[in-house]
Parts: structure tokens; sequence; C-alpha cells
């Protein structure tokens, strides 16, 4: 007999989906994976791909911070797909700790984080269990792929070789060496167990935290140490699995030795060949730079969620072609706003009533135009002079 796993409670503050306990959606029960080291081989990308197909309804996601998704499981399916991810890939668990992902191996970088990492994770372990799902340690060694965009509770920012910036919740930024660094991170870890799981930084430090500024996606070529890195993004975040698992195939036999989950929807294909980009292309994914969706936020809308009015990622696909040079584009299901919640440009906000527009604001905020269906190419093309 089956055994049903548990199901994460989508409104409690702090819950998160994982694969133990996906998270009820509109299509279905959505499981994130937080693979080890964010690393896996082509061989292995296809069959979470084809796992996606057998278990779930086929859609593969890579999240803004670089972490695997897999939508529409049921009940009966993800418990058998678990086991399978299981058996497949080695699974990060407890306290999440983020670097770039070419950490060690980045010849721009100024400090590995990898070593700090390890510490504070040791040093943090016997209360790690009490920590919410949320909380989050950023340390960044600096180099091609920055975290600057993503939200922590605490953040490392390699200075020097030796010297690291030490952020947390609204407090003052202090610098530190790599020892101090890792006693200070985990006393405020401690500290943060000690005031129950729903606690975050800004709980101990509160204070006007630094709004993260927007940093490219990283796609196209990286250079490493040992070889170089091709970045490809899954448009909006999302693929279908056969595109995925076509791709993996193709990576595997052109001679790509293994993937990296990266932030912003990206894979990184390690020691692609240079017609790699054209083949990642031809499936669908974003190869240039300068595409216009890069620039572009989209939940799944209602497509697969209950909430949504409109299937924001077909909306943003229209709308890609006509947004204004150098205009970040959020375009929402509801005013929930899950996929882009800090300020935007543009904001597209579905509603029982068609589209609201909300202009360098959030979903939640308050619309300046009301549009329809057929409005929507053309006040997003003539928004920068409306604004």
């Amino acid at each position: 007999m089956a055994i049903a796993l548990p199901i994460a409670e989508p409104r409690r503050r702090g819950a998160c989906p994982t694969l133990e306990a996906p998270m009820p959606t509109g299509d279905g029960l959505l499981a994130r994976i937080r693979v080890s080291d964010s690393r896996v081989t082509p061989a292995q990308l296809a069959q979470l791909a084809d796992l996606a197909v057998t278990h779930g309804n086929g859609l593969v996601e890579i999240t803004a911070r670089g972490n695997l998704q897999v939508r529409g499981l049921t009940p009966a399916s993800a418990a058998p797909f678990a086991h399978a991810v299981e058996a497949l890939v080695t699974i990060e668990r407890g306290l999440v700790i983020e670097t770039p992902p070419l950490a060690g191996d980045d010849p721009e970088e100024i400090a590995d984080p990898r070593p700090l990492a390890t510490a504070i994770r040791q040093l943090s372990a016997p209360h790690a269990d009490r920590l919410g799902p949320k909380v989050t340690v950023i340390i960044d060694g600096g180099g091609q792929i920055r975290l600057d965009a993503l939200k922590a509770d605490i953040r490392l920012t390699a200075v020097d070789a030796e010297l690291w910036r030490l952020t947390s919740g609204g407090g003052p930024a202090l610098l530190v060496g790599v020892g101090e660094a890792s006693v200070r991170a985990a006393d405020l870890l401690g500290r943060l167990a000690a005031l129950g799981p729903e606690a975050r930084a800004s709980d101990l430090q509160p204070g006007t935290q630094h709004a993260p500024s927007p940093s490219p996606p990283p796609v196209g070529e990286h250079r490493c140490l040992s070889g170089s890195a091709t970045g490809i993004a899954l448009p909006f975040g999302s693929s279908d699995a056969a595109a995925l698992s076509a791709l993996a195939r193709e990576a595997e036999v052109t001679g790509v030795t293994e993937f990296r989950l990266a932030p912003h929807h990206v894979l990184l294909a390690l020691d692609a060949p240079p017609t790699f980009a054209s083949t990642a292309a031809a499936f669908g994914f974003i190869t240039d730079p300068a595409d216009p969706r890069l620039r572009i936020s989209a939940c799944t809308g209602s497509a697969g969620c209950a909430s949504g009015h409109i299937p924001a990622r077909s909306v943003a696909a229209r709308l890609a072609p006509h947004l204004p040079p150098g205009v970040r584009l959020h375009v929402s299901g509801c005013s929930k706003g899950c996929a882009h919640p800090r300020p935007a440009d543009l904001t597209l906000v579905g509603n029982p009533t068609g589209y609201g527009l909300v202009f360098g604001g959030r979903a939640g905020d308050t619309p300046r135009m009301q549009l329809s269906d057929d409005q929507i190419e053309s006040a997003i093309a003539a928004a920068p002079s409306l604004g």
C-alpha cells in the first residue's frame, strides 16, 4: 500500500513545498527539490524530467533561487515520485545556505565561499531543526554570477580574500574576518531558533532592509578555472518535461559533463560545445542575454493556480515582443504577486474583470489603468510615455 506524504499548508507563514511535503496548487501538488550542491548530470536531469511525466503533469520549473520544482503530482503519486527522486539524486535538507553556482571554479571570484558555508552549517547544526524553512544564509564570494538580487536573513559578501561584509535584517553592515563571520552567523541563527520556526532576521534586527538590486540572469558564456559554463534559461522559469529531457540527452551525447542549477531560472551546462546554445534555442530555451523574456517575471497563473485570473505565462510570452528596452515587467495571475514580490517597472495583474496595470509597484498595489485583453500589448508598448 502506498504511503501518503504530508501536505504543506500554503497559508501558514513560512511554509515551503518540499519533496517530502508537497504543496497543493491549482494543478495538483507542487514538490520542490533541493539538489545537493545544485549539481546534476545530463542523465540525471533527463530522468528527473521523465519522472515529472510519470508522476506529475510534465511541467518542470527552476525557481528564481535555482531549485527544481515539479508540478501536478497527486496524493497517490507524490510518495512514489519522492522515492524515485531520492534514488536518483542526493537531496539537501536543513538550513538553506546558498553560494554562487560556480563557487570555487570562478576565476573572477574574490574568495571561495564554500569553506565558510561548511563552517556555518557545522556551528549551527545543534539548532538548525528549529529554524523556519525560509531562513536563508547567502555567502557570495563575488565573481561572474552574483546573488545580490536574492533575499537573505544573513548575507556575507566577500570584500577581499580574508574579509567579509555581514548584513542581517535591518541591522548595520559589519566587516569581519572569516573566522568571526562563521561565529557571528551561527550566533544569529541560534537566536532565530530560540524565537521559533516563524522567526526571520527582521525580528532580531528590525529596520529598513537593503532592497535587492536586479542582477542579470547568467545566460551566455562564463569562464571557469577548468573549462566553461553555458547559461540557458527556462522561459519564465518553466519547461515541459519533453523539451527538458531532449535537451539533457543532447547534452549527454555532445560532451556536457554536468548541469548546475542557477538563480534566475537558469541551467549552466559545463563544457558545452559551441553549438549547444543553438540547440537549446531550438528546444525553446533562452540563450540570448538580450532576450526580453529575461526582463519578465510571471507565475503560472490560472493554468496552474486556483487564485489566478489569467494564464500569466502565456500572456507574458505575448507581451515580450512589445516590452520597451530596459523595462522590467511582472505578469501576475492575481494580486498576491508570488513570482516577483518586489516592485517592478510595470506589473500587469489579472483580476475578475480583466487586467490592472501598476506603474513602479507591486501586484497588490492599486492599478493606474484597467485593461481588456485586446489592450494589453499597446498599453505595455506605450507604458514609458504614460508613466
